[in-house]
């Protein structure tokens, strides 16, 4: 009996066609660790923590702390950090602190030789990824719900995922 109500008891089993792979990130062409592996889930959440301080403290420049405005302020300066940030430079000042970047993984499997041997794939995310990746966190929900490798919405429907850097 207990067999046959775990069946459903547990949920469908999400994943890519074949059972997935080894572990994170195979199917997507990453490493299992070091430089290019796919983040955890706290290091996202510190380096969240770090530019929504820092966008905190800039907001502050526009707007005094008593301010009913500041909330609003805080989030166009992430929103506008966030987009500028990865578009030129592929990480936030919080991802950059963490040791990690946003990078391109819609190419398929590992096929060069710098992304077989664990490189952190160099292919620019561009502002059209990063302005839809931004507009998505924004609504939260997307950056809870987790695919079978831990990647959230947000990095799923624009191509990206969150790497490790170092």
């Amino acid at each position: 009996m207990g067999r046959a109500t775990g069946s459903w008891l547990s949920g469908p089993q999400i994943g890519p066609e074949g059972g997935g792979g080894a572990y994170r990130g195979e199917d997507l062409g990453l490493p299992e660790t070091g430089p290019g592996s796919l983040a955890g889930g706290w290091l996202r959440v510190l380096g969240l923590m770090v530019d929504w301080l820092l966008a905190g403290g800039v907001s502050l420049l526009f707007v005094s702390f008593s301010s009913p405005n500041i909330g609003t302020t805080v989030l166009g300066v992430w929103f506008v950090l966030g987009v500028v940030a990865v578009s030129l430079f592929g990480f936030t000042p919080g991802q950059f602190a963490v040791g990690l970047r946003v990078a391109r993984v819609d190419h398929g499997p590992a096929r060069t030789e710098a992304e077989v041997t664990g490189e952190v794939p160099v292919a620019a995310v561009g502002i059209v990824r990063a302005l839809a990746r931004q507009v998505l966190i924004v609504f939260l929900v997307p950056a809870l719900i987790n695919d079978y490798n831990g990647r959230a919405l947000h990095d799923r429907a624009t191509g990206t995922a969150l790497v490790r850097s170092r």
